[in-house]
């Protein structure tokens, strides 16, 4: 699987302690989520194991509480899922979701469309730790303004088959550790993916939905 370069456009912010114990957390939760994974039938309930663990699993402690993390009125909240990339490769579709609305269901966006578009034609992990001075960064979740994100492209071989997510709501949750954290699950959610039948659910999702309009 391929590993490119990773990238971190406007990395300054607070600064936080990692707990002593965050790698090994990190590989015990790695390793149940392939486990759980193996149990599956549907591939969108593999992958919905390794969504399920980077947002339970990533982000500094205490970021939210840090001066300017949040605006006033806002309210911490993480989000994940997997955009993968439809047959004609013209548009993507959100599977294996956490907390966004269920609106958003299986929600299409362009393979051109803002960061998650930049991170699979550039096939390069990006973390985002200030949406707000992102030059690229658009707003997609629908129930709230996303402050930091992480966007890793999934590979199979060489191609790349879609983006893998995380974010939240208060700037600066995430930074490098959590970037090269999420690209070792997007490597392993691939695998369930792939072994369950992901293309073909993909290819039945995108023909339910018809033509991409954008």
């Amino acid at each position: 699987m391929t590993s490119p370069a990773m990238t971190s456009p406007a990395s300054s912010g607070p600064a936080t302690t990692r707990p002593a114990d965050f790698h090994t957390r990190a590989v015990d939760a790695l390793h149940a989520a392939i486990l759980a994974s193996r149990a599956e039938s549907d591939p969108e309930d593999a992958v919905r194991h390794f969504t399920r663990a980077t947002r339970a699993l990533l982000g500094k402690p205490g970021a939210a509480e840090a001066p300017g993390a949040l605006k006033p009125g806002e309210t911490q909240f993480i989000v994940s899922g997997c955009f993968f990339i439809t047959p004609l490769r013209d548009s993507m579709i959100l599977l294996a979701d956490h907390g966004f609305p269920a609106a958003q269901r299986h929600a299409r966006i362009s393979v051109t469309d803002s960061r998650p578009g930049h991170a699979v034609q550039t096939k390069t992990p990006a973390v985002v730790p200030n949406t707000d001075v992102d030059p690229i960064f658009r707003q997609i979740l629908s129930s709230g303004v996303v402050g930091c994100s992480v966007y890793v492209p999934v590979f199979w071989g060489d191609e790349v088959v879609g983006m893998f997510n995380t974010a939240a709501q208060a700037r600066y949750m995430y930074d490098e550790t959590d970037l090269a954290v999420q690209v070792l699950f997007a490597n392993a959610a691939i695998g369930a993916w792939i072994a369950k039948g992901g293309p073909d659910k993909l290819a039945r999702l995108a023909a339910e939905l018809g033509p991409f309009t954008g």
